[in-house]
């Protein structure tokens, strides 16, 4: 089927879905406006990076970047930035080394804006002497650190991004290698799966270290090899956001995968229905999730 007919059908299947089902499935598109990022201690905005992942998270008075994107994608990061008005990044996490995910990471670096810390996963498929966070940490002398499941980020006394997995290396395929945060706050949770497979989704919950999160970012751009039942059922999110572009990536985000997420109730936004970003608020447990524009100039 080609793209183009492809995505429109997806796009369809979901308007008339969301029209059957309870209100609230579909979200509508506001237009962004100043000092979004700062009405709440704890909110998320899921950039549109075309079929890539790039999420700020608004923690505080602290910003962490989670992922940059692709190299293609990378002006749309500084944009989205700079519409925040981030000028410092208190931490990048980069989950896995997939040139969706780092890509945008030189851009970044090049940029006005400051980063205090780069952190990256111990395991990968790549060797330090290839890996891109290790050479740029040591090309412009930026602290590094690796992370192994059990470590934690401390942000503030209430705030921490707790690192689930990877639990073991997975020599043949690195998106099994990603990092799986749970942003853990005073007023909710949220779970970053990063591009996690369903075989690393399997080990965690076989760990018991995977329990219900109030907001989800969703495993590999909601393609079919992620999100099981069993995973979905467990953490059972209010708000999950898929970051892709199914102009980029026909198969992302997979039918099956947003009926799941539908069947437990969650509230489902893409980062390609807006011009800017998803943007998720957590307050007393309860997300709220809409999709951002940019003003029209």
């Amino acid at each position: 089927m080609p793209r183009r007919i492809k995505a429109f059908a997806l796009s369809v299947f979901m308007c008339t879905a969301c029209a059957a089902m309870a209100a609230g499935f579909c979200a509508r598109a506001e237009t962004a406006t100043d000092g979004d990022a700062r009405q709440t201690t704890v909110q998320a905005m899921f950039f549109n990076v075309g079929k890539a992942d790039c999420a700020l998270l608004a923690l505080g008075d602290a910003r962490y970047l989670v992922d940059t994107g692709s190299k293609d994608s990378a002006d749309a990061m500084l944009r989205a930035l700079a519409y925040y008005g981030v000028e410092k990044l208190d931490g990048v996490i980069i989950t896995h080394t997939d040139k969706d995910h780092v890509g945008g990471l030189k851009a970044l670096l090049k940029s006005d804006i400051t980063v205090e810390k780069l952190y990256a996963p111990t395991f990968s498929v790549l060797e330090d002497d290839e890996h891109p966070v290790v050479k740029q940490a040591e090309k412009r002398g930026i602290p590094l650190q690796r992370l192994n499941a059990g470590d934690a980020i401390p942000v503030s006394d209430t705030v921490r991004f707790a690192v689930l997995g990877p639990l073991s290396l997975d020599p043949a395929e690195e998106n099994n290698n990603s990092l799986v945060l749970r942003l853990e706050t005073h007023e909710g949770d949220m779970l970053l799966a990063g591009d996690m497979l369903e075989q690393e989704e399997s080990e965690l919950l076989a760990a018991g270290v995977i329990g219900s999160a109030a907001v989800l970012k969703v495993g590999h751009h909601g393609a079919r090899d992620a999100s099981s039942e069993l995973f979905l059922y467990t953490v059972r999110p209010q708000v999950a956001v898929i970051s892709t572009d199914p102009e980029e990536d026909d198969d992302t985000p997979a039918p099956q995968v947003i009926r799941r997420l539908w069947n437990i109730g969650a509230d489902v936004l893409i980062t390609h229905q807006a011009s800017c970003c998803v943007l998720v608020t957590l307050d007393g447990g309860n997300a709220v999730g809409r999709l951002v524009d940019y003003p029209v100039e």
